[in-house]
């Protein structure tokens, strides 16, 4: 599964490209006004970090403006993803894009029917929100599961991208259930690491280590 992280903070992204992690990015309004900078500028910083897909969201409603929107995200860069929405105009436009060669992220899908339509539209990548889907009283992961059937039953080569990932748990059953891809906020990819049986371990090894009084270095 490939492991795309959900922020427009540069300095998080570098740290975890480093680990070799990240096979890419998304972003979105939210995330970039949380960032307090200037759209481009963050975008065209971000796919000089990772050589993997960058979503970039349009902002238009209309099929007509998110093309024009479009035209100025591509030209940021070879590896950026356009992302619209889960709508009739933004399923035109992303028939549009693929059909000339533009990756395509479709966002904000809550439902294994829209997750058809964006297949059938030919998206790149479908990004169903889990979380959201939860906390509304809906099974998140059962959606992933209805997707996947669904894509396999026709051979859709949309890549399932689970997004709204709150927590460990959602990645480690999005990897059983096969999904292409997660999106997870730079704490949740970080918490993947962490075991409170590692930190023993780590404490154990360190104090038998001191007692030897000998260094490496």
């Amino acid at each position: 599964m490939k492991f795309f992280v959900d922020t427009a903070d540069t300095a998080d992204i570098r740290d975890l490209a480093a680990t070799g992690l990240l096979d890419g990015v998304t972003t979105n309004p939210s995330l970039i006004a949380k960032s307090g900078r200037k759209f481009l500028e963050v975008v065209e910083e971000i796919c000089g970090i990772v050589d993997g897909p960058v979503s970039a969201e349009v902002v238009a409603l209309d099929h007509e403006t998110m093309m024009k929107e479009a035209e100025i995200l591509r030209k940021i860069a070879d590896n950026v993803c356009i992302k619209v929405p889960l709508t009739i105009d933004g399923l035109k436009t992303c028939k549009a894009l693929t059909d000339e060669g533009t990756l395509v992220n479709v966002t904000l899908c809550f439902s294994a029917n829209q997750a058809l339509l964006a297949a059938k539209a030919g998206a790149s990548f479908i990004s169903p929100f889990v979380g959201r889907h939860d906390d509304n009283g809906f099974d998140g992961m059962a959606l992933i599961g209805d997707i996947r059937l669904i894509y396999d039953n026709y051979g859709f080569d949309t890549e399932i991208l689970v997004a709204s990932v709150r927590h460990p748990i959602h990645v480690l059953e999005s990897a059983r259930i096969g999904a292409d891809v997660m999106t997870a906020p730079p704490a949740v990819i970080r918490m993947l690491s962490k075991h409170v049986l590692t930190d023993k371990g780590l404490e154990g090894f360190a104090a038998d280590w001191a007692k030897t009084g000998q260094t490496i270095l």
